[in-house]
């Protein structure tokens, strides 16, 4: 009804159909339905056309004055939604399995750059977030996949997994047990994948979210467990060492959704996004 209220509007500012034809630009007859069609979704009349030219009835101006106030608010709440500076809340979802307080000093950075934004951060597992933005409770959200579960997703980077061990224990293979996190977890799910295709079992000894009692439990020969290789590389932590598995490689995927509404909050999400591909590349992350 917008287009219908706009030509109703200039109707009443030039008093022609003939004029107004000529500022849209549209056909007089085009004219003359729209304002039509605007008195058929009201139920009044909004033309006395027995007075040539037709003169605006008492609802007519009525309709003239809310047409008038409705076009208003309608601009100015464009220019709201194509304002350059984000401006709002911005509802980030971030997988567990990423949480890490460097990222977290990362994305504090990125909301300073964004003076009107506050950021309202939430961890969970991947599915679970997924589940959050698709109901709209999140703006965007990082999470850990296989790649191919998330329609849509964009594609942050890879997150290459090592099995980390007792340093210097061996460790039979075939009486392995592992030190996870609980289900559901993308981490354990790759692992699973990978044991099935060799007909192996996994065999959990302790089911574990917190990291570093994930790591003390490893060092005491508790089980195996879980590491991003670039967390291994990157910490040289005591006490453990990187396990084998020969020719396989266990590997998953950081993808990022993001909501299709984001207006000027774009500007937001990309700073996440560069800040998630920087961190996959050269800082610590905990699997989960």
């Amino acid at each position: 009804m917008f287009d219908e209220m706009r030509t109703f509007v200039l109707f009443a500012e030039e008093g022609s159909v003939q004029k107004v034809a000529l500022r849209l630009p549209l056909t007089q007859p085009a004219v003359s339905r729209q304002i039509q069609r605007l008195e058929q979704a009201l139920g009044v009349t909004l033309l006395d056309r027995r007075q040539k030219p037709p003169v605006l009835t008492s609802a007519g101006l009525d309709v003239l004055a809310r047409s008038r106030d409705i076009l208003a608010a309608f601009e100015r709440m464009k220019a709201v939604a194509a304002a350059p500076e984000p401006d709002g809340l911005f509802r980030l979802g971030v997988a567990k399995g990423l949480v890490h307080d460097s990222l977290a000093g990362e994305l504090a950075a990125a909301t300073a750059r964004f003076p009107k934004v506050s950021m309202r951060l939430k961890s969970a597992w991947s599915h679970e977030l997924a589940e959050e933005f698709r109901l709209g409770h999140l703006d965007a959200a990082l999470l850990l996949s296989d790649g191919s579960r998330y329609q849509n997703a964009e594609h942050i980077g890879g997150e290459r997994l090592v099995v980390i061990g007792q340093a210097g224990v061996a460790a039979d293979p075939e009486k392995r047990v592992w030190v996870l996190c609980p289900e559901p977890c993308a981490a354990r799910h790759r692992l699973a994948d990978l044991l099935a295709c060799e007909r192996k079992t996994l065999v959990i000894a302790a089911e574990v979210e917190d990291a570093s009692m994930q790591l003390a439990l490893v060092r005491k020969g508790f089980g195996l467990g879980l590491m991003p290789r670039r967390l291994f590389e990157a910490a040289a932590s005591t006490g453990i060492e990187e396990i084998s598995l020969g020719e396989k490689e266990l590997r998953l995927d950081v993808t990022m959704l993001r909501s299709p509404h984001l207006t000027s909050m774009v500007k937001v999400a990309d700073a996440v996004s560069d800040i998630a591909r920087a961190f996959i590349t050269g800082t610590s992350a905990v699997v989960g």
